[in-house]
């Protein structure tokens, strides 16, 4: 393994340490007398120290252990756990996380951290003792060097005529035994160091175990290796002593000779052996019969580790590039398959469209796993939140509990990337807009504690998010004043406007309620970033609101953007696609039926009001010759409005793959992407979201 891919695990494991360090000292604030907590984040902490120290982080390294100091204390009983006391860790797990990601961005994770480790000491009772040496003189201390019994090792013939040829041409052979430290978390990366050093010194020709098996970690704590040198024995001891998490080196000299004879006496000695085993087998043939044979404890043992094993290893890593890889490939297929299938319905030979109908088949499974193998937890976004509502409901002295439900709904990673930005700005508006302070809580007969659930579950395609607080609720009458004052709407559009339409007010650019400006919100760029970005992932937001009992935010999102079902139209010489999941129903009305309105033609659908749109006229597409006496229509939704596109016909539902118009076709409008069909024509891809906008 590369130093670049210890470096990549070296991420990855910090990563999920300093969750679980985050999780852990927030359940520690809850339960302050379970030290079971205090254990699992010190074992974290020391975790995080030792990776720091192996890979060369000395900031990261020091840090950690002040903190892992300060946990013991906690642990002994000898430092009660205060709001000031987590402070001050909490604080120094921020340093920790903004290190692991300049390390992640190609820094060296470098970091002034005299504040935070001289508030660490404060609690240590030290005041002038420099915390930073005493972690380098742990991480750096040399390793014990053993001396008595011989190292344990056999050459074969080959190996002995190397070291007989190299120890005329004056070289020296070295047996090193080197024991790792039992603490040491990655055993690989200290191997790798090892032989590193080693080979600056001379020439490796063994180890024991084989050097694969090191790498992958399939060794307890020792390993020998042989070394070919002009270096002495002290020289090639001081270069060991120089790496960290080292229990003990021991080092001998080859006696080739030596190693000869006892070569030729381990030969004898196995001869011997397999002569006696000859024997006992032929009486034990006589004596039991084959079916009767017990397996020995040996073999079983070996048995069950295989099984342990094959259970073990059900789960690897995987670049995500490589997904990405593989699904741009599949999208190609799809593509190539449609065309299969316009190719085998024109030629009508049975054999190709059975042919053609068992490959939709297998593609249609194997698009089903690939998308769910890009499928991630909503909780790896939501993880986040529970240490930020602490930090601000402390920052605006307010009592806020948060409850997470669904962490485990999975989303395409796709979306799960762009998500977690304008969930924060949810949460942030929750807590300094929707919780009220404790006595305004308390005066209102509610509890001191305020609660913000943050829910997701699936529900068809969709997954919905929502962010729901029983705080103040939102004024609908201020909403109306401010959206007046600022000129979003006139009198004439409030008065046809519902609850929900009044709360979305809301998402308008620029648009804050808030009295004065805090560093938590405010300035009206929050909430209209919120509804873009969802909007963009072809999502939906919708508010609910009662006065004095609080607010619910609602978002709607698709499974993938990758890959998504389509209603393709006509509209006249022009295919577009409508996604499915925009789409109510579709129906055909008489032209008589359709009445103006506003300057605007409506029908009446189901008793509501449904405006039409003419997508000849939106995409400004030739008109057909033919006049009919009735519209197709695609009726379509976003949140509570609903809009009829006036369509020439409806050609049915397909799979299509989503791509982007490209960097030079950026401000279409209501075009979100394009797609190849079955023909190899290009259809464009509807927004109905900027269509009833």
């Amino acid at each position: 393994m590369s130093q670049s891919e210890y470096l990549e695990v070296f991420i990855d494991e910090s990563e999920e340490h300093l969750q679980a360090i985050n999780d852990n000292l927030l359940k520690l604030e809850n339960e302050p007398d379970n030290m079971d907590i205090v254990s699992e984040i010190f074992r974290s902490a020391h975790t995080l120290k030792g990776m720091g120290a192996t890979m060369g982080f000395e900031d990261l390294a020091n840090l950690t252990h002040n903190m892992e100091n300060v946990l013991d204390l906690i642990r002994n009983g000898e430092l009660e756990v205060t709001p000031e006391v987590m402070d001050i860790i909490f604080d120094a797990v921020d340093d920790i996380e903004e290190m692991v990601t300049d390390i992640a961005s190609g820094g060296d994770g470098s970091r002034d951290i005299q504040e935070i480790t001289k508030q660490l000491e404060s609690l240590q009772g030290i005041e002038t003792e420099d915390a930073g040496e005493e972690v380098a003189a742990t991480a750096t201390a040399a390793p014990t060097t053993e001396t008595s019994d011989e190292i344990e090792e056999t050459f074969d013939e080959y190996e002995l005529t190397v070291l007989s040829q190299s120890e005329e041409q004056g070289y020296k052979a070295f047996k090193i035994l080197v024991t790792l430290d039992e603490k040491t978390m990655l055993k690989g990366v200290r191997v790798f160091m090892v032989f590193e050093t080693l080979e600056e010194a001379g020439e490796i020709i063994k180890s024991t175990p084989s050097a694969e098996d090191l790498e992958n970690e399939k060794f307890e704590l020792s390993f020998v290796v042989t070394l070919l040198t002009h270096e002495s024995k002290t020289d090639i001891q001081k270069r060991i002593e120089k790496i960290s998490e080292i229990a003990s080196v021991k080092i001998e000299e080859v006696n080739v000779k030596q190693e000869k004879q006892k070569k030729l006496a381990l030969e004898e000695k196995e001869h011997q052996e397999a002569q006696q085993k000859e024997e006992k087998g032929t009486k034990g043939k006589k004596e039991k019969k084959p079916s009767q044979q017990s397996s020995s404890p040996k073999e079983k043992s070996s048995s069950n580790k295989k099984q342990k094993g094959m259970e073990l290893n059900k789960t690897i890593r995987v670049n995500i590039d490589r997904l990405d890889v593989l699904m741009n490939l599949f999208e190609e297929l799809v593509i190539d398959r449609g065309r299969l299938e316009q190719i085998s319905s024109e030629l009508n030979n049975n054999e190709l469209q059975e042919t053609v109908e068992r490959m939709s088949r297998i593609t249609g499974d194997l698009q089903e796993i690939i998308l769910n193998m890009r499928m991630m937890p909503v909780e790896q976004v939501f993880n986040r939140f529970p240490r930020m509502v602490r930090s601000l409901s402390r920052e605006l002295n307010k009592k806020v509990k948060l409850e997470i439900i669904g962490a485990d709904t999975e989303l395409d990673r796709t979306i799960i990337d762009e998500i977690g930005d304008p969930l924060v700005h949810l949460i942030r508006n929750s807590l300094d807009h929707g919780i009220e302070t404790p006595d305004e809580r308390v005066a209102k007969g509610k509890p001191e504690e305020g609660i913000v659930k943050l829910r997701a579950f699936h529900s068809g395609n969709h997954v919905f998010i929502e962010i729901e607080d029983d705080g103040a609720g939102i004024d609908k009458e201020k909403i109306m004043n401010k959206a007046l004052e600022n000129g979003v709407v006139t009198d004439e559009d409030l008065e046809k406007m519902t609850d929900q339409q009044i709360y979305s007010l809301l998402f308008a650019s620029g648009f804050s309620t808030a009295e004065k400006v805090t560093d938590v919100s405010g300035r009206g760029v929050g909430l209209d970033v919120v509804r873009t970005t969802f909007e963009s992932l072809g999502g939906v937001v919708t508010v609910d609101s009662e006065l004095g009992k609080g607010s619910l935010f609602s978002i709607q999102l698709p499974l993938t953007l990758s890959i998504i079902d389509v209603m393709l139209v006509e509209v006249a010489q022009e295919k577009y696609a409508i996604p499915l999941t925009a789409i109510v129903e579709t129906a055909i009305v008489e032209k008589k039926d359709v009445y103006n309105a506003h300057n605007q033609k409506v029908i009446d659908f189901r008793g509501k009001v449904v405006p039409l749109v003419f997508l000849d006229e939106i995409f400004d597409a030739p008109l057909k010759n033919e006049e009919q006496d009735f519209y197709s229509l695609v009726i379509v939704h976003k949140g509570e409005k609903v809009a009829g596109l006036v369509v020439d016909s409806l050609i049915g539902q397909h799979d299509i793959v989503l791509k982007s118009l490209g960097n030079y076709l950026t401000n279409v409008f209501a075009i979100s992407g394009a797609t190849i069909l079955g023909d190899g024509q290009v259809a464009l891809i509807v927004d109905t979201n900027e269509l009833i906008k």
